[in-house]
Order: structure tokens, then C-alpha cells, then sequence
């Protein structure tokens, strides 16, 4: 009811007013009846503050002040923090067919002890340590390969667990497994995945949706109230802005078109992301559809991950100093990766973190790094951006150019002895005396730690993803199209190859002909829902990010393509029995047809349901591809038609009654042989049968028992339901196939590379 009345009051002050920003900020908060004394000392006292600078007007303001609301705060520490990682030597690190046939044997082996370790120990950080704290935007730098990556990932509590990973992570003093890490940060990759099918917008409103409005709702209504009772009087606009992103559930927010303009996206806001098959927006775009994927949610503490690629330096610019004002105002804790920054975004940052070789070379203030390395003997030339210089010095390539000192000859200085000195450098033994005194957990705000798993209910994220899928279904309409096509010209070359004017009853010769036919229809149906492993497959790589960014979890995910496709197999059912069922000549009575129909849709519901299986456990094109053929032969030779049961040897018998097949040939064989039709007298002694039909029935095995056509139902759409439970299984405990490994070549002994 709260929420409802909120959204009224800020529809119809949206309406009463004009845009919220055309009003002052003091103006906004400062609102009061009367014209006393103590007015108009206050309005003096904005006049002040409006005529500074933004940035110094929102930090000097008195809002804070007046009403007491403390915004939350994060503070991340990292002790001691190493992380190793093993890889393979030599050129058995490289990746051919050889090489992987070997590894995957040799591991096959380990695990039993029956083969030697043949992996070396890679350190990728080696014993860094260090503070992050809030209201100051930190610029983490190195050269490739240096373990930015790794750092940011190990901060947003994200690593690999094959990793050996040994140190201190803390937020606020608070272990990683006293809350909820993945919600309380944000981790922004250097990948771009999206679902290629939604228009940005749709991307954005997804993301706000799912991730919810964390402690905004709790603080807007303390807000309310402090000011109710110190007579404030907010602006009208204004309070309807923060009425508006504080409310959860919603289909779509300010805060997406805020951060749309922010990020320079709100002229493609309408348009498609697009993907490898799909025209959509440019590189640089996606980009920075990636960014604001997470500037949507509630995290207070971001790490983001080389988010300058593919975009100009006045994009990069504009981003960094939103998330300059972001972090200075809002009180957040940042920590941003860039290969190259422009100088003039390279003075955007608070603090700077170096690092080289998994080592901290240096970590402080971005005003004292210079002075560090001319402490060394190394000076940044005036034609050198400060920022480049930094990338360079560590190199043994490049460092001799940027030595100053002509009394003294050039000596190389290792990352390890810059990493040492730094310790001796009084900034580092100011850190080191920070890490003396222990955090004071009684200062944590308690509503800076996440402790919920998701942001919204299990009832809103299940809404949320059902939109997302409805609208993926229409926007995928021509894929269902085609299905439908693609039954209806099969459907049309079984009818005519079976056509009913040639399929006679009243024998087993002519029974032969039926099974022929049903066989036929069975193997279609089937088949037709092989699209789904493709589409599954190709949906994994945002599900997997989505997943462990807290979006949702994996019955999310899987529940509204399963409740969704029941309709798809409805139709898709019903038009192959249509088509095909009297023209083939099947058994006329109108119940043989609705139990023939009530079949086929179980078959095919089990059948995308085990294609979707075969994908999410795959997870890969190739190897579903594998998978789903060794499968669907074993399904094939054991379904009762290829091989009978009579024929099947009694050691594999256990695998005929595990194959859904089987129970959907007996389902259809047995509503059609069953039939009036089929009861001529047996004349073949050989088969102890009473009538052609259960004659035909008996050959190969089926039962001629009518009942058994609704054990077959059963089984096929309790297979159909174990696969999706198995689907939901899979997708909550496996992780993507990465492509990037980390190896060690050896060359004679002398030159050894690495690469993370």
C-alpha cells in the first residue's frame, strides 16, 4: 500500500510540475512555511552553497546535517592476499588435440594417484595488501597480464575455485562469508553479454529489476520522517525522483533513464543490442551497455574491469566523471581498471593502484605517485602522460629511458625491489600502520552489508523473468514460424507416403504399414523441438553472468522457458495430428484422436525438455552436439521399433525401459491397435494373441493391455519433468566452459612466458 500510494503522489506531482532539475538543490531540501528570522538565515546560507561548484554545493549542503540520514559506507581491505594457479609446462601448454587428449587422460589419472603432477605453480598476486576506501574513485593500472583482473575478481569475491587463493578479504571487518558478497559489490567484466534480442532499455529495466533498490525504500521512509518532524518540506519533483527509485518491482525506472543520459545511450535507447546474427548497436555501446547494467542496482562498492574498450577518450572521460560525482557523493566505494587512460581522465582519480608482475608497486595518492619514483631515480618526461609513464616503468624494456639521475649509471630496479620500497616510502608505512588498527565493525552502516541473496522476492524475480522471456519469444517469433513450417511439409510428405487410401486394416501385413507410419510421426515430432538445445546454449554465457551477479537464480531462469514452451508443444502437437491423423487413416473414432494428440504432446514436451538438458550440460555447441547424438541413438535402437524387446539381449533390457521412446511408441501403437478396426480373429498360431491387432502388438513386445497407454503418459511427462528439475540442477552448479587457460612455455630451459 506504501509503495502504490507513493507511485500516485509522484505521478500526479510529475504531472503538476515541470522537470526536477530545473529547481535549485537548496530549494529542494530546504522548503518552509513562513517568512521567520531563522528562514532567511537559511536561505542565505544556500545562496552560499549554490554558487560553488557542484560537487562542493552536494557535500556542503545540509541535508545530511538537518535531517541525520547517514548514507552507507564500505570500506575493502585485502591482507596479505595471494592467489596461485597451476599450469602445464613445456609444450604440453599448448593447446592442440595431443596435448588436450593428454592432459584430460593424465587428469583422469591423477585422481587416482596413478600418474605424476606435471603442472607448475603460477603466482598470479604475490602477497599484496591493501585499503579501498569510500567516497574516493581509485584507478588500478599495470601492464597485461600484471593480475588486474584477478584482483578486481578476488575483491568482488568471483575467483576461479581451482585457484589457491591465501590472505584476508574484508568489508567493513566483516569476513566474505559474513554477508553476501556477489550483492553487496558489483563486478564489471571485461566481456559483453546481453541478450542480443532486447532493446537497451529492456536490458536496463531488466537489470534494476532484478537487482532491486537495496536500502533506498528503508532510507526514503527514515527520510520522510526526520523531515516530517523538522518541519522540512521537501520539492515536490525532487521527492517524487526519490520516491520513484525507491521503489522495487517496477517495469522500468528513473534510474534507467538517468543513467542512459549519463552514459551517452538514451539515442539508442530503443534499439536492439544486437549480436553475432543480430544488427545492433555499435562496439563502443555495448560497452557501455555493460556499465550500466550495474550502475542500475544498488551496489556500493563497484570494481569495474577495463570498461574503455572499444570507446574514445571523450566517452571515457564523461563516464569517468559521472562515476567521479557517483562515488563523491553518494559516499561508494570504486576501484576501475584502464589499459590506457587519457591524461585528463587520469586526473579524474582519488587514489591510484600499480600493479606489475602480481605485486603493489604503488598504492596511495594519485598526487604522490610521481614522487615516489623520483625517489627512485625515475622522472616522468613532460611529453609523457603520467599514466603511460606508469605502465612503463616496471618494464625492463622501457624503464632505462625514464632514468633522471646522469651522476649515477642505470640499474635496473625489479617490480619486487619497487614493491619493497614502497613499504619503506612513508605512504606505504602509513597504510601499514592503517592495517594496525583494526576496523571498527560497530561503525558499519546496517545497511551497507547485503545480507538478502537476491534483491527482489522469489515472486517478483519470477514475473521479471517471465517478461523477459515472453518478449524473447516474440521477438524470436521466426524460429517458432519455421517449426511450425517445417511440421507442416513433413507432416504433408508422411501423408502422402502413407496415404490412407493405401493403408488397408485387417492384417499384420497391413499393420506393418501403420507402425511404419507412426514411427514416422513419432521420430518428427521429436525432432522438432531441437531448436531448443541451440537456443539454450547460445543463452548460457549472459545466464552464467546473471546467475553470479545475484540477478536471479537458475528455477528463475529455467521455470519461465519451461511454463512458456507448454503452449509452443500444444500447438506444434495438435497441428501434426491434424494434418496427418485421418489422412493417413488412423483409427476414426474421435477419442483414438484426442488420445493420439494427448501423446504427442507429451512426447514433445519430454523432448524439449531433454534437448534443453543436453545443452545446459553441454554448454558448449560442440559438445551438445555430441552429446545429444550418442543419446538420441541409444534413445532410437531402445524405443521398441528398431530393435523389438524380444529381441533385446536381458543385460539391456534395463536400458528399453529407460528410454522415453519406448513408453511413447507404446502409448500411440496402443491406441491404434487396440481399435475396433484391428479385431479380426487371429488365425497365426505361433502368437498367442486373440485378435490382428494384439497380434501386432505381441511381435514386438508392446503391451496389450489398454492401461498401459496411461502408464506411457505418465512416464513421458514425469521424464519431461525430471528433465527440467535435472536442467534446473544443472544450471545452479555448473559453470561455463572457458576458453582462456593459463600456461607456461618452456623454451631450452632459458626463456619462460606466462600469460593469465
Amino acid at each position: 500500500m506504501a509503495s502504490t500510494s507513493m507511485e500516485n503522489e509522484m505521478v500526479t506531482r510529475r504531472r503538476r510540475h515541470g522537470s526536477w532539475s530545473s529547481a535549485s538543490f537548496g530549494s529542494g531540501f530546504n522548503t518552509r512555511g513562513g517568512n521567520s528570522e531563522e528562514d532567511k538565515e537559511e536561505d542565505l546560507k544556500w545562496a552560499a552553497i549554490e554558487r560553488l561548484p557542484t560537487f562542493d554545493r552536494m557535500r556542503n549542503g545540509v541535508l545530511r546535517v538537518r535531517v541525520g540520514i547517514e548514507i552507507p559506507k564500505i570500506e575493502v581491505r585485502y591482507q596479505n592476499l595471494s592467489v596461485e594457479g597451476d599450469v602445464q609446462v613445456g609444450s604440453r601448454a599448448l593447446p592442440t588435440l595431443l596435448n588436450v587428449t593428454l592432459n584430460t587422460f593424465e587428469r583422469i589419472l591423477g585422481l587416482f594417484h596413478l600418474a605424476p603432477f606435471k603442472k607448475r605453480k603460477i603466482h598470479v598476486l604475490k602477497d599484496v595488501s591493501g585499503i579501498i576506501k569510500p567516497s574516493r574513485m581509485t584507478l588500478l593500472l599495470g601492464p597485461p597480464g600484471a593480475g588486474k583482473t584477478t584482483l578486481l575478481l578476488a575483491l568482488a569475491g568471483k575467483l576461479d575455485p581451482d585457484l589457491k587463493v591465501s590472505g584476508r578479504i574484508t568489508y567493513c571487518g566483516h569476513e566474505l562469508n559474513e554477508f553476501v558478497v556477489k550483492r553487496t559489490c558489483a563486478y564489471i567484466g571485461q566481456h559483453d553479454l546481453h541478450y542480443g534480442e532486447m532493446t537497451v532499455r529492456e536490458t536496463l529495466d531488466f537489470s534494476g529489476r532484478c537487482l532491486g533498490v537495496g536500502s533506498r525504500y528503508e532510507m526514503l521512509q527514515e527520510l520522510l520522517r526526520r523531515e516530517k518532524g523538522a518541519g522540512i518540506k521537501p520539492d515536490p519533483e525532487i521527492d517524487a525522483y526519490m520516491k520513484s527509485t525507491a521503489i522495487s518491482g517496477q517495469k522500468t525506472t528513473l534510474t534507467t533513464d538517468y543513467v542512459l543520459k549519463i552514459l551517452g545511450l538514451d539515442s539508442c535507447a530503443d534499439i536492439m543490442v544486437g549480436d553475432d546474427m543480430r544488427r545492433g548497436i555499435s562496439g563502443g555501446q555495448r560497452k557501455r551497455v555493460t556499465t550500466g547494467e550495474m550502475l542500475v542496482g544498488p551496489a556500493k562498492a563497484l570494481f569495474m574491469d577495463e570498461i574503455s574498450t572499444g570507446l574514445d577518450s571523450s566517452t571515457t572521460f564523461q563516464i569517468c566523471n559521472f562515476m567521479r560525482q557517483l562515488v563523491h557523493i553518494m559516499d561508494d566505494t570504486m576501484v576501475i581498471s584502464l589499459l590506457q587512460p587519457a591524461p585528463e581522465t587520469f586526473e579524474l582519480f582519488d587514489d591510484i593502484i600499480l600493479l606489475s608482475e602480481g605485486q603493489i608497486v604503488y598504492q596511495g595518492l594519485r598526487e604522490n605517485v610521481l614522487e615516489f619514483f623520483e625517489n627512485k631515480g625515475f622522472k616522468c618526461p613532460a611529453r609523457k602522460g603520467v599514466a603511460d609513464f606508469l605502465q612503463e616503468v616496471t618494464s625492463k624494456k622501457d624503464q632505462p629511458q625514464y632514468w633522471f639521475r646522469r651522476d649515477e649509471p642505470y640499474r635496473y630496479v625489479s617490480v619486487s625491489e619497487f614493491a619493497e620500497s614502497f613499504n619503506s616510502f612513508y605512504i606505504g608505512e602509513h597504510l601499514a600502520e592503517e592495517f594496525e588498527i583494526p576496523y571498527d565493525k560497530s561503525r558499519t552502516h546496517r545497511a551497507a552489508l547485503v545480507k538478502q541473496e537476491y534483491g527482489i522476492s522469489n515472486w517478483e524475480l519470477l514475473k521479471a523473468c517471465f517478461s523477459r522471456e515472453w518478449l524473447s519469444m516474440k521477438r524470436d517469433t521466426f524460429v517458432y514460424i519455421y517449426r511450425m513450417i517445417q511440421l507442416t511439409v513433413l507432416s504433408v510428405i508422411g501423408l502422402t507416403l502413407f496415404l490412407r487410401t493405401e493403408m488397408k486394416v485387417g492384417s499384420v501385413q497391413n499393420g506393418e504399414k501403420f507402425y511404419g507410419a507412426m514411427f514416422y510421426s513419432l521420430t518428427n515430432v521429436m525432432f522438432n523441438g531441437a531448436s531448443e538445445q541451440v537456443m539454450i546454449v547460445s543463452r548460457l554465457a549472459v545466464f552464467y553472468k546473471q546467475r553470479d551477479l545475484k540477478f536471479y537464480p537458475a528455477w528463475g531462469f529455467a521455470l519461465p522457458i519451461w511454463i512458456l514452451r507448454i503452449p509452443v508443444s500444444f500447438v506444434e502437437s495438435a497441428l501434426w495430428v491434424v494434418l496427418t491423423y485421418y489422412t493417413i487413416g488412423f483409427a476414426p473414432s474421435a477419442h483414438r484422436f484426442f488420445r493420439q494428440f494427448l501423446a504427442f504432446f507429451a512426447i514433445h514436451q519430454m523432448a524439449i525438455s531433454l534437448f534443453r538438458l543436453i545443452g545446459v550440460v553441454g554448454r558448449t555447441p560442440v559438445v551438445a552436439n555430441i552429446m545429444s547424438g550418442l543419446i538420441y541413438q541409444l534413445v532410437f535402437v531402445l524405443g521398441g521399433f528398431v530393435i523389438a524387446k524380444n529381441d533385446i539381449k536381458p543385460w539391456m533390457i534395463w536400458g528399453y525401459y529407460m528410454s522415453p521412446m519406448m513408453y511413447g511408441q507404446t502409448a500411440i501403437v496402443i491406441n491404434e491397435f487396440l481399435d475396433e478396426r484391428w479385431s479380426e480373429p487371429n488365425t497365426d498360431t505361433r502368437i498367442d494373441a486373440a485378435t490382428v491387432g494384439k497380434v501386432l502388438l505381441k511381435s514386438r513386445g508392446f503391451s496389450t493391455e489398454d492401461y498401459w497407454y496411461w502408464i506411457c503418459i505418465g512416464a513421458l511427462f514425469g521424464f519431461g519433468l525430471l528433465f527440467n528439475i535435472l536442467s534446473i540442477a544443472a544450471l545452479t552448479y555448473l559453470n561455463g566452459i572457458s576458453d582462456s587457460k593459463a600456461f607456461i612455455v618452456d623454451e631450452d630451459d632459458k626463456n619462460e612466458g606466462n600469460s593469465w
